[in-house]
């Protein structure tokens, strides 16, 4: 792509408007334009590109990060999936143009996707206290719902001698005469139609229960506090089902486990909100783990002891092992995503016979002593300083310090493919800027050897 000047990126969608959408690039910059409007941003406004990584059904897409810190996401191109090689060659041929015309340091496209940082998590924040509220309902119901359980089980026959007042509480039953049946497709609304529309006008029923009746067959409506609740024909019984007070507490147990999901991922997003946008969030896996574990022992305690939940012998018994059951797993899960987390305390291994210690660092540049990015620990204290693809002497390559300058020691950008954590130094090259990040406190160690190494080299090669 080092000899692309212009670049068009056109719609592979024959829908309306999208004729009208269009994406060109050249030396001065990115320009876009649609049916209303046209836009242009100037290389030097662009930070980086960054490719949106959706779902199968929705494709990929680019962005642009520009150098004030907003990011504009452009309708052109877009990939069908994550592998579309139309799409990578378009990214690249615009990369190579913000290379080329913006002076970008960028080894590589970020990508952005579901699993990275850059995705939000005021959302699930959010949908957190939703589904608590839910489940503080559903518990505040269960009393209530535990009581019309137990009333429409002893309720008994109306007979001549009950008051009025106290009719609503037992089984009233009147004679109807179906006047025909609406059976639909499986997952539609079924109907019952009365006669004269007495007592009722129709009664919607499951399928299965519309088919086992026909039309001009007399039935019993039985009705309980002002509800049709059973329909009893000649070789079919139909009856209302009523809420149970052991289901409703199983349902707010269930809103309570959603709850405790939508919380471990805002934790998690909330942890890395320093990472870069394109790196990797530690996975939800164990928490969710640690929910189907406890759920497996929740839903049927509130099943079964809806109401006796803090009374029964048996419920706090088993509430209590469960807990700590739970509480094991959720331990487990921190420590399992802590470790697995981007830019957790990496081990700074050092061999005791050499007394090297390796310090995770890396140059961000491509140079000699650190071709294609390859350095990811500085190596200290066994020699001359030196880059290596890891914690030990392997492929290790001189630092050429007589070489370094230091300019500035800042905090890592958006644009630094780094950890937001770390700091970032700006060096000088023998006339070619170059970027060294770390730790803060690796950092600044590492440049201290660095100023140590090249005034030993000063004082043992005076220039003349």
């Amino acid at each position: 792509m080092a000899d692309v000047w212009n670049v068009t990126c056109r719609p592979r969608w024959r829908r309306a408007l999208w004729p009208f959408v269009r994406v060109s690039a050249d030396a001065r910059g990115l320009h876009m334009r649609t049916l209303l409007r046209h836009r242009s941003v100037p290389w030097g406004d662009i930070a980086e590109l960054r490719v949106h990584r959706k779902s199968a059904r929705t494709g990929c897409r680019v962005s642009l990060l520009l150098h004030d810190g907003h990011e504009r996401l452009l309708p052109l191109p877009r990939g069908r999936s994550s592998d579309d090689p139309d799409f990578d060659a378009e990214v690249e041929a615009l990369r190579a143009l913000h290379r080329r015309h913006a002076a970008t340091e960028s080894s590589k496209v970020p990508a952005v996707s579901y699993r990275t940082a850059r995705r939000g998590w005021v959302g699930l924040l959010v949908v957190c206290p939703v589904l608590l509220a839910c489940a503080a309902m559903a518990a505040q119901s269960v009393s209530g719902t535990a009581s019309d359980e137990r009333a429409w089980k002893s309720a008994t026959a109306c007979t001549a001698r009950t008051p009025a007042a106290e009719r609503r509480e037992c089984l009233t039953t009147t004679p109807a005469v179906i006047s025909r049946t609406e059976a639909d497709v499986p997952k539609r609304s079924s109907w019952l139609y009365f006669t004269d529309g007495r007592p009722v006008e129709r009664l919607f029923v499951p399928r299965d229960a519309a088919l086992e009746f026909e039309g001009g067959g007399s039935v019993e409506l039985t009705f309980w506090r002002g509800r049709l609740m059973k329909v009893s024909g000649k070789n079919h019984v139909w009856r209302q089902d009523i809420p149970t007070a052991g289901g409703t507490a199983a349902w707010a147990a269930a809103f309570l486990l959603a709850a405790g999901c939508s919380a471990a991922h805002s934790l998690l997003r909330l942890l890395g909100r320093r990472l870069r946008d394109d790196e990797s969030l530690p996975p939800v896996l164990p928490f969710a783990g640690a929910l189907a574990a406890t759920a497996l022992w929740l839903l049927p305690l509130c099943y079964l002891h809806p109401t006796t939940l803090f009374s029964s012998t048996v419920a706090i018994t088993w509430l209590a092992v469960g807990s700590l059951v739970t509480l094991g797993l959720f331990a487990g899960a921190w420590h399992t995503t802590s470790a697995t987390a981007p830019g957790a305390a990496t081990a700074k291994p050092a061999a005791e016979e050499t007394g090297e210690e390796f310090l995770p660092a890396r140059f961000l540049e491509d140079t000699d002593y650190n071709p294609h990015g390859f350095g990811t620990h500085i190596v200290l204290d066994g020699g001359p300083l030196a880059v290596a693809p890891g914690p030990g002497r392997f492929a290790a390559r001189p630092i050429p310090v007589q070489r370094l300058t230091l300019k500035n020691v800042r905090r890592a950008r958006h644009t630094d493919p780094v950890d937001r954590r770390w700091d970032v130094a700006e060096l000088d090259d023998a006339g070619t800027p170059v970027r060294l990040a770390a730790e803060p406190a690796d950092l600044a160690r590492v440049l201290r050897e660095l100023a140590r190494a090249k005034t030993s080299l000063n004082t043992a090669n005076p220039e003349p």
